[in-house]
């Protein structure tokens, strides 16, 4: 987009004072003189970890038992914030048959341990403080300065408007559901387990509260039950049917669950739509979909199956930890479609892209239909996508309202125009990059956001 930006930010403050030097990371990274220091402390600082483990096996019982109860009289006197990693490590000491790591051992010793483990801990930070001189010697004598601010000044009369941000970046590779390993729900692995109790979990969650729909329109459940106990190999989680159906299940509902970790994939989509062939509806809920898995859901041609793509909210996996409790419609489960895009040839080589809405299934009609570019609360383009990593080219803010409400929070008269580009459904002017496909990232006002990738073609 060309640059609108205005100069409404926050208090804007400014460094003025200068405190002391400071090599940056990159000099301490290049500087090739570290080198010879690492290597001369590294069989010395291993000499001394042996001697600390040999004189940590002959601590008694009753010294460890001595050392946990200091840690739990501090903590229950002075409660649990007062305990430092400095205490956890003089008084928590590996169990028995465990030995200490260079990054475990104690900063310091404590009088009840014996003589020979005071000696070789006090031996080993000895050891390990001279490496340290040398390092920061080292860094200090090579490479360029810089000057740190500290201590700004306020500046009247000028606002800084910030916002939450995201970081986009590639996915780690995830323990797909569709994988035999994280299947093993009967298995008495941890893996296992873990995979049961999120699935059971799930299943419990979809059950009270049901699929959330545009305009806040619920469908409940009349029935769900479990079903990956059955199959280790089943791609289908759970199944049942929706209140308004057949009590005897003539609309059968699927239901497939994506990574905890992770998004939903196009090799699970796939496989549940195989396994979905005796059923009416079937619902696919993730925290996320990757683009090759929101790709193949646009594709289903399936003429007997209505497939909803439904997003779990993101802070149930905190939930899941006991940091939250979802209330019965809380919209833990919420249906959102898939984004209609028009691309055009604007002539020279370039294209411009057009959101023309969001198509989502309207359970009270029982149709699918498009929402309209109003319904969203921003949209982005990748004007050359390469398949693994969304770079955010173009951004827009279709609720005109929005750019209203900043004004007046800010009390400022804005000028309308460079705020109309930023909501606009057409995106600018640009050319195909070396993949030949842009992508389309669009939210919605609940936060859900799904993405559609198209080819550039003549």
């Amino acid at each position: 987009m060309r640059d609108t930006r205005s100069e409404i930010s926050g208090p804007c403050t400014i460094a003025c004072k200068t405190v002391p030097h400071i090599q940056p990371a990159s000099g301490v990274a290049q500087n090739a003189n570290l080198d010879p220091i690492f290597d001369k402390h590294e069989s010395l600082l291993e000499e001394a970890l042996a001697l600390c483990n040999t004189a940590l096996s002959k601590v008694s019982a009753a010294t460890r038992k001595q050392l946990s109860e200091k840690l739990a009289s501090k903590q229950q006197e002075e409660g649990k914030g007062s305990v430092t990693e400095g205490d956890r490590r003089r008084w928590s000491l590996p169990a028995t048959g465990k030995s200490f790591e260079h990054w475990t051992v104690p900063f310091e010793a404590d009088n009840a341990w014996p003589a020979a483990l005071r000696r070789a801990v006090v031996a080993y930070r000895t050891t390990w403080r001279k490496k340290q001189d040398e390092i920061d010697a080292c860094i200090a004598a090579n490479g360029d300065q810089e000057d740190l601010l500290d201590e700004p000044e306020i500046v009247k009369g000028v606002l800084r408007v910030t916002g939450p941000f995201t970081v986009e970046g590639v996915r780690p590779a995830e323990l797909s559901l569709g994988s035999e390993t994280s299947l093993e729900v009967e298995g008495t692995s941890s893996a296992g387990k873990n995979l049961h109790a999120y699935l059971t979990r799930m299943v419990h969650l979809l059950r009270d509260d049901g699929l959330t729909f545009l305009d806040n329109k619920v469908r409940r459940f009349h029935r769900l039950e479990a079903v990956f106990e059955a199959s280790t190999g089943s791609a289908i989680h759970a199944e049942g049917s929706f209140d308004e159906s057949d009590p005897e299940g003539s609309n059968a509902v699927a239901v497939g669950f994506g990574p905890q970790y992770g998004p939903v994939t196009a090799e699970q989509v796939e496989g549940l739509i195989r396994a979905s062939k005796r059923y009416d509806e079937l619902v696919i809920a993730g925290f996320s979909f990757d683009a090759e898995a929101s790709a193949a859901l646009q594709d289903v041609t399936h003429p007997a199956l209505r497939v909803h793509q439904a997003y779990i909210r993101p802070d149930e996996n905190a939930a899941m930890d006991g940091l939250l409790k979802p209330d019965r419609g809380s919209q833990l489960f919420s249906v959102f479609g898939q984004p209609e895009v028009i691309l055009t040839q604007a002539g020279d080589g370039c294209w411009t892209c057009d959101l023309a809405g969001v198509d989502i299934y309207d359970p009270v009609n029982n149709i699918v239909r498009s929402t309209g570019a109003e319904k969203v609360a921003a949209w982005f383009l990748d004007t050359d996508y390469d398949g693994r990593c969304f770079c955010i080219s173009q951004a827009f803010f279709p609720d005109k309202t929005a750019w209203e409400k900043i004004a007046k929070a800010l009390g400022l008269d804005t000028d309308a125009e460079p705020f109309s580009s930023y909501s606009s459904t057409t995106s600018l002017p640009f050319r195909g990059g070396e993949s030949r496909k842009i992508a389309v990232k669009v939210i919605d006002p609940r936060g859900n956001e799904v993405m559609t990738v198209r080819k550039l073609e003549d």
